[in-house]
């Protein structure tokens, strides 16, 4: 069967009817498509806006704990008395009481230049050592331990002990009101701590 050009002529209408009608039924399919990608799209920008939410809310839990910890520690540090500037006095006359209480011979002291520690990566506080060197005159090496340990509990510092050398004196003879028997010099550092001005 051949089709002449009367016959496409006639076949025209039916032909766009069939055309429009193909169309017809794919819009919804299309339309419906569009749909589901916008309301996907609409869901995930959703979950990322929530998953960012929650990670801010996790960052200001976090950052709340950090403070409140920081504040802990300074407050302890406060409490311990290593907080604020040194305080040579009140730390010579503790010098002085602990002599007495543990009947040391003798006893001689000098602090050097007060100067910050390097190195502490710790931007909210500033911390400083005061050096001491430290000479005393014992009966037992025990005197020794018995009064550094006297000194880092009682200190309104943070006492650090660099170094510690006993050597025996030589006898004095009969008859000599010395009664120590060992001479003991070490090096100490007498730290305390100030909140950074930036982090008040």
């Amino acid at each position: 069967m051949k089709f002449t050009v009367r016959d496409l002529v006639k076949l025209q209408w039916p032909l766009l009817g069939a055309l429009l009608l193909i169309a017809l039924a794919t819009l919804p399919a299309w339309w419906s498509s569009k749909e589901v990608e916008l309301a996907q799209r609409q869901r995930d920008e959703a979950n990322s806006r929530k998953l960012r939410t929650e990670q801010r809310l996790l960052q200001v839990r976090t950052e709340e704990q950090e403070l409140r910890e920081r504040a802990q520690i300074f407050q302890q540090m406060q409490q311990s008395g290593i907080t604020g500037d040194e305080r040579r006095l009140e730390w010579t006359e503790l010098l002085d009481d602990i002599q007495r209480q543990l009947r040391i011979p003798g006893i001689n002291y000098e602090f050097g230049i007060r100067k910050p520690l390097e190195n502490v990566s710790n931007p909210e506080y500033s911390y400083f050592a005061s050096p001491m060197r430290i000479q005393l005159r014992l009966l037992h090496e025990e005197d020794l331990l018995r009064f550094l340990q006297h000194l880092q509990q009682e200190a309104t510092a943070l006492v650090l002990i660099r170094g510690c050398t006993l050597t025996p004196l030589a006898s004095r003879g009969i008859g000599s009101d010395e009664l120590a028997q060992l001479a003991a010099e070490c090096d100490l550092r007498w730290i305390t701590v100030r909140k950074s001005p930036a982090s008040s």
